[in-house]
């Protein structure tokens, strides 16, 4: 049997007091040209980091957002797909739920280190903006406003909720 090498990534799902989605501009390089993804922020656990530990520190180099306590674990992504991450065969999202005031985002690493992470720009989404969005952006997960609206409207699940690519 074969070793299925998964790349495995927190991310956060940070929602101000009018339910605005923060997100981060990714520019992915594409054999076309490049594909823009909008994500929630977040990215690599490192060996020995545990989710909520990996989830702190990509918060505060990214946004700049403490965490305290431990959020909720809203979601759970699995996509088998060479392409999604150079290096691995496929990657697993763990997706938490972080209610907060809203703010100004800037965390710890600069404009040049955000941009060698894919990262060109971090924005507030209103709810309604996500769900009837089409433009030409992706997001992640792609039908993002679908599992969105359910998490804002029916609240935190009782186990995370398996999404799709």
């Amino acid at each position: 049997m074969t070793e299925v090498n998964l790349r495995h990534a927190v991310r956060a799902l940070v929602l101000d007091e009018a339910d605005r989605l923060l997100l981060c501009r990714f520019v992915l390089p594409d054999p076309s040209g490049q594909i823009v993804v909008w994500a929630a922020p977040g990215g690599g656990v490192a060996p020995g980091e545990t989710l909520l530990g990996a989830l702190r520190r990509e918060l505060d180099e990214e946004v700049g957002l403490a965490v305290t306590g431990d959020p909720p674990h809203v979601w759970h992504q699995e996509v088998l797909d060479p392409g999604m991450s150079r290096g691995y065969d496929g990657i697993v999202n763990d997706y938490f739920l972080v209610r907060t005031a809203s703010f100004t985002p800037r965390g710890t690493l600069a404009d040049d280190e955000l941009a060698a992470e894919n990262i060109h720009g971090i924005r507030w989404w209103p709810l309604r903006e996500v769900v009837e969005y089409g433009g030409p952006d992706l997001f992640s997960p792609r039908d993002l406003g679908t599992p969105l609206t359910a998490l804002v409207r029916g609240g935190v699940p009782v186990r995370p909720v398996p999404l799709g690519l």
